[in-house]
């Protein structure tokens, strides 16, 4: 099943490609945005996989918005203007649907999304943080521990720190739990990275990282077995 959102300034164009999306039984709209800045609250707290995006918007062009989303999110772009294909392709988006939009180029994009999805589930062990402008592709195994303070997140691995701006939820969804858990509200942890339980904080590399009690439980029988 994959996660979507549409952002569109046109109602009509927001209602065709809500329509395309219930005719599918592996897509799932999770919103319709008007301003693309009102998406960011739910980019941050849900994991989508892919986004519908126009690119020539008043409150925000959508080559611009493009770069605010999580590294792992897809982008269609869809707009009226064949000029701004180039735009789309060098922000490295799925696919770039030209108005008006049929059914059947619809699928072709989507099913782009689903086979990329598909392969990066499959074969991955890595992943794809964007931190500002830059991309930083990371090992899982090099990542030690991840730690949210407010809207953003910090990637604690071998190499130093990451910051990126996503919610620990959407992180906690798209991370393979063999690999990480959950141990408190701010922290997710490499399971393989830790060394020892001291009261209630975890030691990993020479920091401690605090287990919420609803968590506190789990965390030995999983690691202390």
């Amino acid at each position: 099943m994959l996660n979507c959102i549409i952002i569109d300034d046109e109602e009509l164009a927001r209602a065709l490609l809500k329509s395309y999306v219930d005719k599918l039984n592996f897509l799932t709209c999770k919103g319709e945005f008007e301003n693309p800045l009102e998406a960011l609250s739910l980019l941050k707290n849900e994991n989508i996989d892919v986004i519908f995006l126009d690119i020539q918007m008043p409150q925000l062009r959508g080559t611009d918005f493009a770069k605010l989303v999580p590294a792992q999110t897809r982008i269609i772009f869809t707009t009226a203007y064949s000029e701004y294909a180039l735009d789309g392709f060098e922000l490295n988006a799925v696919d770039y649907l030209l108005k008006p939009i049929t059914f059947e180029r619809f699928l072709t994009a989507v099913n782009k999304v689903n086979s990329t999805v598909e392969v990066s589930q499959n074969t991955s062990q890595t992943i794809t943080i964007k931190s500002g402008y830059d991309l930083h592709k990371v090992k899982f195994e090099d990542i030690q521990y991840i730690k949210s303070d407010s809207e953003y997140v910090t990637f604690y691995t071998e190499n130093g720190k990451i910051m990126a701006y996503q919610s620990l939820k959407s992180l906690e969804e798209s991370l393979p739990p063999s690999q990480f858990m959950r141990v408190h509200r701010s922290y997710i942890i490499n399971k393989a990275k830790v060394t020892g339980l001291k009261g209630r904080d975890l030691v990993i590399a020479a920091t401690k990282i605090p287990v919420s009690d609803s968590y506190y439980e789990h965390v030995k029988e999983t690691l202390f077995k």
